[in-house]
């Protein structure tokens, strides 16, 4: 598969986890970022097929990274990542565009339905 896709996480332990359950699936083109000024840069240098990223973030978090990669391609395809009782973000999210949401602590086959979904 050759769809590139960004992982934004400030836990490196998370990126770890969501890169290793997509590689596990076959997805191998992986980039990542630590916070959600990485992710823009990151989106903007390396284009990515889809951009998983986490809500709460230091720096810039996750809402206005997506703001951020949204302004320089807005068909990008986001998902949002983050822990349970995140609503109000969560619907911010959607409405700035983000197409899924997916809660922390995630099952991995959750994230790879919602993966090949978006990228089919």
């Amino acid at each position: 598969m050759d769809k590139k896709i960004l992982v934004v996480d400030d836990a490196v332990f998370m990126r770890t986890t969501v890169q290793n359950t997509l590689k596990k699936a076959g997805y191998t083109n992986l980039c990542d970022a630590g916070n959600g000024i990485q992710a823009v840069e990151k989106f903007n240098a390396e284009r990515p097929d889809l951009v998983i990223m986490d809500i709460t973030m230091p720096e810039m978090d996750g809402l206005q990274a997506l703001k951020a990669i949204k302004e320089i391609d807005a068909t990008a395809k986001v998902v949002m990542c983050s822990a349970m009782g995140q609503e109000a973000m969560v619907i911010e999210a959607i409405n700035l565009g983000a197409l899924d949401f997916i809660v922390k602590p995630f099952k991995p086959d959750r994230l790879l339905k919602t993966v090949s979904t978006i990228l089919g």
